[in-house]
């Protein structure tokens, strides 16, 4: 069963006030998230699995979240840049894989091209009915 997903991932990047000129914003390009399925999960009450596409266009970035879940990341096509704090900033291409765990903090998630798309899959165990992703202020 699909479940209309909040926005997933808003990237917004505002432009500098600079002495008398107006303020320049800047959007950069947003990803597209695609809810695939979702299953409860009976043998851990409370638990589901949520599975969803990431289609990131060139030079699109995540925001700092965090999932409060288990999410396994899998590259289809392009290649994506990741880092959780604590941890390295990697390149991950496809047929590669990438994982958060649920205290993570994700610091890094961006296309790294700047000129073609990238695309993955993202397998999310998480508590039924708790939000894809909780932005944390930088």
């Amino acid at each position: 069963m699909n479940k209309v997903l909040p926005l997933v991932v808003l990237c917004v990047m505002t432009g500098t006030l600079m002495a008398q000129q107006p303020a320049v914003t800047k959007q950069a390009p947003q990803a597209s998230v695609t809810a695939l399925t979702s299953k409860d999960l009976p043998e851990f009450p409370g638990k589901e699995v949520l599975m969803i596409t990431v289609d990131y266009p060139p030079g699109s970035a995540d925001p700092i979240h965090r999932h409060n879940a288990h999410a396994f990341v899998y590259v289809l096509e392009g290649s994506i840049i990741m880092q959780v704090k604590g941890g390295k900033e990697v390149t991950v291409t496809p047929g590669q894989t990438f994982y958060e765990g649920p205290d993570d903090i994700h610091v890094v998630g961006r296309n790294a091209s700047s000129t073609k798309p990238a695309k993955f899959i993202v397998f999310l165990i998480k508590d039924k009915g708790a939000p894809v992703v909780t932005p944390v202020p930088e």
